[in-house]
């Protein structure tokens, strides 16, 4: 299996493509137009999304097309078509009659969330120790060794380098589907990682990973990744709920989904 090199990470945050429909093209709609149409929709995508998975729009807090519209210089139609791609993936809420919002996480929610995460890291770190690849193995030391030269108030940068990281142990696994989705569950926690953000600790714990992988020593990468994994979860629940507990919505019931737009 290739491995994704570095030039393919272009966005600030890859992303796992979003499959769209096919575009019936109008009479008397050029296909010029149409192409500006979607380079436009699709900016606001990556950058309302990038926005949202680092923290620049808080949990609840409501996105003014017009704002949107006219912070990117284009029609508002673009961009409600941004916001309903990001609200299929579950990263924006619509709510009936009164627009777009920030999706809200319950506790429980974050904890599935955590749970889920080790499941699928764990399952990727151990068939991707068994079959790892020398280019494979080459593709994540550099990542490691940028992860290394970022600066510890670099945080964006890290949070960057941390799911590449990742996404290329589970890519190692010969599994896409498992790496994609464990591409998309980093990008709906990303905002809470936050938290646990130390660049020591981080390039330390996939010194680890990266000895146990190269050596092929299953056992040894599935305990590296479970101890990262640990030690993330209870930094960020404690976090969480001792600071940010009004911001990040714990209730006990989340707000309802609507498929309508504004």
């Amino acid at each position: 299996m290739t491995i994704p090199t570095s030039w393919e990470y272009n966005a600030a945050i890859s992303m796992v493509p979003t499959i769209r429909p096919l575009q019936v093209i109008s009479k008397g709609v050029s296909v010029t137009a149409l192409h500006k149409h979607d380079t436009s929709k699709d900016r606001i995508y990556q950058d309302l999304r990038r926005s949202i998975i680092l923290g620049h729009f808080q949990p609840g807090q409501k996105l003014n097309l017009d704002e949107l519209a006219e912070r990117h210089q284009t029609s508002v139609t673009p961009v409600r078509e941004a916001v309903q791609m990001l609200a299929q993936e579950d990263l924006v809420t619509s709510r009936a009659h009164s627009g777009y919002f920030v999706t809200q996480v319950t506790l429980k929610e974050l904890k599935d969330l955590l749970e889920m995460r080790e499941i699928l890291e764990l399952a990727a770190v151990e068939r991707a120790a068994a079959q790892i690849t020398e280019p494979q193995l080459e593709e994540l030391e550099r990542v490691h060794a940028e992860e290394i030269s970022s600066g510890h108030e670099e945080y964006e940068r890290s949070v960057i380098e941390n799911r590449r990281f990742h996404y290329l142990i589970a890519l190692a696994s010969g599994n896409q589907e498992l790496a994609d989705q464990l591409a998309k569950l980093h990008d709906r926690l990303a905002r809470f990682f936050v938290f646990v953000h130390s660049a020591d600790g981080v390039q330390e714990r996939h010194r680890t990973l990266l000895s146990a992988l190269r050596s092929h020593q299953v056992e040894r990468a599935r305990k590296a990744m479970l101890n990262e994994i640990t030690e993330t979860r209870e930094i960020t629940l404690n976090n969480v709920i001792e600071k940010e507990g009004t911001t990040w919505y714990l209730g006990s019931q989340r707000d309802t989904h609507h498929n309508n737009s504004q």
